[in-house]
């Protein structure tokens, strides 16, 4: 009887000093996260050259052939960045890009002016839902579709002459719908490759447009990450005496953060 007591008596003193040690614990635990959603979010510089035919006011189209090296000396203002939510196989993304340039043009004789300003602004803003058809551990293949807003704006402002003071501007903002697909693969440890295809327009906003985009990044961490890659985009559209037909092409790069 005595030996029962003791083990009783035991078995309490334990059970004192673990249920307050297991309470303190609970508390301190982290809660977890029942979220299955995944972002990712980057800021990227896209060094682009711009090559085709413009025309504004019902004019003639003119041929254009930008270098980077040139645009980049009437670079006024850019944005370009891109983010992305996944639950399971379904994500949806957003992409958007901005420019603003602008230039002094002299024109012939000083007559009718002594010279033009010329700004143009220009604004990409794509979105999309997707679900992936092949999903891995490594790789993962997503079918997309979407629409992508394209506004661009050209004014004119003249100095000095008969037509100083005057300006004037033309442009467009439509709406292309689109289709296509993104791949990202594991190909070392730390080492990825990205790409993805669109295609899109149909006639609806402009006659075609496509956007192609390949590449490689290093993940330093699992949020942390640096992409380096090629991306091509084109657009043919025409409306009411604006003609915007071109290939902006160029490298890119890209910082990304995932969380």
């Amino acid at each position: 009887m005595v030996l029962k007591s003791l083990k009783a008596l035991a078995a309490a003193a334990a059970l004192s000093i673990v249920m307050p040690v297991a309470a303190h614990a609970a508390d301190i635990a982290p809660v977890p996260d029942t979220s299955d959603w995944k972002f990712s979010a980057a800021l990227y510089g896209w060094a682009a050259g711009l090559n085709g035919d413009v025309g504004v006011f019902g004019l003639p189209a003119q041929e254009i052939d930008l270098p980077f090296s040139d645009l980049v000396q009437s670079l006024d203002f850019a944005f370009m960045g891109l983010a992305e939510a996944r639950n399971g196989r379904f994500m949806i993304g957003v992409d958007a890009t901005y420019t603003n340039v602008s230039e002094t043009v002299n024109t012939p004789r000083g007559v009718l002016a002594d010279n033009i300003d010329v700004a143009n602004t220009s604004l990409m803003l794509t979105g999309v839902a997707g679900y992936a058809v092949y999903d891995t551990d490594v790789a993962r293949l997503d079918l997309i579709a979407g629409a992508r807003l394209w506004s661009v704006d050209n004014e004119f402002d003249a100095n000095g002459g008969a037509l100083g003071g005057s300006s004037w501007s033309d442009g467009a903002t439509w709406v292309d719908p689109l289709v296509g697909a993104k791949l990202r693969a594991d190909v070392l440890p730390n080492v990825y490759v990205a790409s993805w295809a669109m295609i899109g327009g149909f006639g609806a906003g402009s006659e075609l447009m496509w956007d192609l985009m390949g590449g490689a990044g290093y993940a330093f961490t699992d949020n942390f990450s640096m992409f380096a890659g090629y991306r091509a985009v084109s657009v043919d559209y025409s409306n009411d005496g604006f003609v915007y037909d071109v290939v902006e092409q160029g490298p890119l790069a890209a910082l990304v953060v995932n969380f």
